[in-house]
């Protein structure tokens, strides 16, 4: 529960701090004409994939470990699921570049 709730805070004081560095470079005009809005998405963006790759790992490598455990022959088949999560935080890494360049 303790841990829930440091995330919990950790997230909004980023989330706090992108927006606040968002606003700061659309009134410094420092974004070159851009609107400062781009690293705050993109940082919304990878951190909200590389979460979900983190539960999404965390679940399927305990179920993955425990089936290891039972039947060694469906180690491969843990492992392809394993990196299908971790996909999702490739994805995240490509939007979260590709929302840089806006």
């Amino acid at each position: 529960m303790a841990l829930r709730v440091g995330m919990m805070v950790l997230a909004v004081a980023c989330v706090l701090a992108c927006v606040s560095l968002a606003v700061a470079a659309e009134n410094d005009g420092a974004a070159g004409g851009k609107s400062g809005y781009g690293p705050l998405s993109a940082g919304l963006v990878g951190g909200m994939a590389i979460l979900g790759a983190g539960f999404a790992v965390g679940r399927v490598g305990s179920a993955g470990a425990a089936a290891i455990a039972e039947k060694p022959e469906l180690f491969v088949r843990a492992l392809i699921f394993i990196a299908i999560a971790e996909g999702l935080a490739v994805f995240g890494f490509v939007l979260a570049f590709m929302l840089m360049s806006l």
